[in-house]
């Protein structure tokens, strides 16, 4: 997208706009006074009926165009509020259109370079199967990708599938790690025993599950340490239950961490993680947070200290129905 030349840019021309509507107002209210008083000297001298001349409503009438004046500000300011969240929507939609593209797009060249050299080559055992393990990872980025947008679009238009259950939340998340070790085998995730027992929490699998594997592949993405770490804790409140899932990765700068959850948002390019990412992840882990009538935050102690998002979820069933 070209940039606006300064003397069209939303900014400069709100300011033109309002500033000459200010000075109108001013100006008309100057020439009123000083027409006036012109008036009322001729009315002295000639000794004329100053009623023939003015009218008590005069006054009432400037006050209702001075209000009608701040209410056409006001539309003004609310219109160019709009128009600039409008531009910033553009903004990140084209980003993500960019980034997913190419998140799209690398997959499926790497897919094609290997099924060229399977077409053109006889290829021992060995190589055959190192070639398909690294087509499996591509079709499973792609699936990844794929399925995140179809997820977006089913949460946000209330489309999701399953009912709330109560579950052991602990025991789930064992669970799902164990369920998807091969996607987290260069990680060490420890979920941290619960002295008082079973952990009941309201839950559609589902989706938690998809929270689950947005925060753990987002921890593990930003992580330049040899051995990524991730600890899952529980804190329990007389009606909430916190989880919390502590890393030793690069960290959130403060100005950020409301931000990433923010739909299509991408943090600022860091050399020491790779480049892509479709902006949604957190987005969908905020907005299932949300369905269970929970909440996310991220929190860090700053550059290479580590992140901690901290899920809170109602233990009661009845508050996580929708």
């Amino acid at each position: 997208m070209k940039q606006a030349k300064w003397f069209i840019h939303p900014v400069f021309v709100f300011t033109f706009s309002t500033v000459a509507l200010a000075i109108s107002l001013l100006l008309y209210i100057y020439w009123y006074v000083g027409v006036s008083e012109n008036l009322k000297s001729v009315i002295l001298r000639y000794h004329l009926d100053g009623n023939q001349f003015f009218e008590a409503k005069t006054w009432v009438v400037i006050l209702i165009l001075s209000l009608l004046v701040g209410v056409i500000m006001l539309g003004i300011l609310i219109i160019f509020i709009y128009n600039l969240k409008t531009l910033q929507l553009y903004r990140l939609q084209h980003t993500f259109i960019n980034n997913f593209t190419h998140e799209l797009k690398t997959p499926v060249t790497s897919l094609k370079i290997y099924l060229e050299t399977f077409a053109k080559y006889q290829l021992p055992r060995e190589e055959q199967l190192k070639y398909i393990g690294f087509m499996l990872q591509d079709t499973e980025r792609l699936s990844g990708n794929i399925n995140s947008i179809l997820n977006l679009a089913r949460i946000e238009s209330r489309l999701h599938e399953g009912e709330s259950t109560p579950v052991d939340l602990p025991e789930t998340i064992r669970q799902f790690i164990a369920q998807n070790r091969h996607l987290f085998r260069d990680c060490d995730i420890v979920v941290a025993p619960h002295a008082s027992g079973p952990l009941i929490c309201p839950l559609i699998v589902s989706l938690f599950e998809m929270l689950l594997m947005n925060i753990l592949t987002n921890a593990m993405r930003y992580n330049t340490s040899a051995k990524p770490k991730i600890e899952i804790t529980f804190e329990e409140d007389h009606d909430s239950l916190r989880i919390r899932f502590q890393d030793n990765g690069i960290g959130i700068p403060k100005e950020e961490r409301k931000k990433i959850f923010s739909k299509f948002y991408q943090g600022r390019h860091d050399e020491r993680v790779p480049v892509g990412g479709s902006g949604i992840g957190l987005y969908l882990v905020q907005q299932i947070a949300r369905l269970h009538h929970g909440k996310v935050v991220a929190d860090s102690d700053g550059d290479g200290k580590g992140s901690v998002f901290t899920l809170t979820l109602p233990t009661k069933t009845d508050s996580a129905k929708d």
